[in-house]
């Protein structure tokens, strides 16, 4: 028993860590020691109250152990791990194996997300489970993973897919989550990092940006991308006003 509450804890750091780090950094530069040189590039000129911060850190707290608990039943369950694709070695695949599967995960990731994302906007849904994020209507660092539990349920669920859908590397999985918390963190960071005309750049018109979700949290629908524009620009969702406003914010002179 000690040692599997010892491995839980192990998981729990290793979550929070990651966010609270992350968000941690990102709120001291921007909502305190770069606050006023910066402010042009605020995207809602208006900041969250500190009440809004603690509220969005409470249940960010709760996200990170229910993030930690579906790894450790998946992983240190010796009655699941055998059926997992985790494999030990980078050597058994190869480096090349290691490296093309990062934008593979990317990709599934985004698209797992933006489909769960628009069930949990379904009018049915949207109460129980989607409603406690959006009541950042301003987000800010710590919205990351200010999630009702039910929501973070169907958000860890990424996991599990990833570990019985493809071979994985435990590294993988640290590097992997790592980055997703910083662009997660940034897609919530009140403020606009890309530079002016980015959106209309080859690769810019498909990559989400913080404009873009901070107008999904502001308006509550539409863009509902993780990491990219793939899917609201195939499927319609892409705010019609997005390149407007991301033009208007980039274009602020100081």
């Amino acid at each position: 028993m000690t040692a599997q509450i010892e491995r839980y804890l192990y998981l729990i750091q290793q979550v929070g860590s990651r966010y609270y780090i992350v968000a941690g950094i990102a709120f001291f530069f921007f909502y305190i020691l770069f606050r006023s040189r910066i402010q042009h590039r605020k995207i809602q000129i208006k900041f969250p109250s500190n009440r809004d911060y603690w509220r969005e850190i409470f249940y960010s707290s709760f996200t990170i152990f229910l993030f930690a608990l579906v790894p450790y039943f998946l992983i240190f369950n010796p009655a699941v791990r055998p059926y997992t694709q985790l494999y030990s070695q980078i050597s058994e695949r190869g480096w090349l194996y290691y490296f093309a599967l990062f934008p593979i995960l990317f990709f599934i990731h985004d698209t797992y997300f933006y489909w769960i994302h628009r069930l949990m906007h379904h009018p049915v849904l949207f109460r129980w489970f989607h409603l406690v994020h959006h009541r950042s209507t301003n987000p800010s660092p710590w919205a990351a993973y200010a999630f009702h539990p039910l929501e973070a349920f169907l958000e860890v669920g990424i996991f599990a897919l990833f570990l019985f859908l493809f071979p994985i590397h435990r590294t993988h999985i640290l590097l992997f989550f790592l980055l997703s918390i910083i662009y997660n963190v940034y897609g919530h960071l009140g403020w606009e990092l890309y530079p002016k005309g980015f959106n209309h750049t080859w690769i810019g018109r498909w990559i989400n940006t913080s404009v873009a979700h901070n107008q999904h949290h502001k308006y509550f629908t539409g863009n509902y991308g993780l990491y990219f524009l793939f899917w609201d620009r195939w499927m319609g969702t892409l705010r019609s006003e997005y390149d407007t406003s991301f033009e208007e914010v980039t274009s602020r002179e100081k």
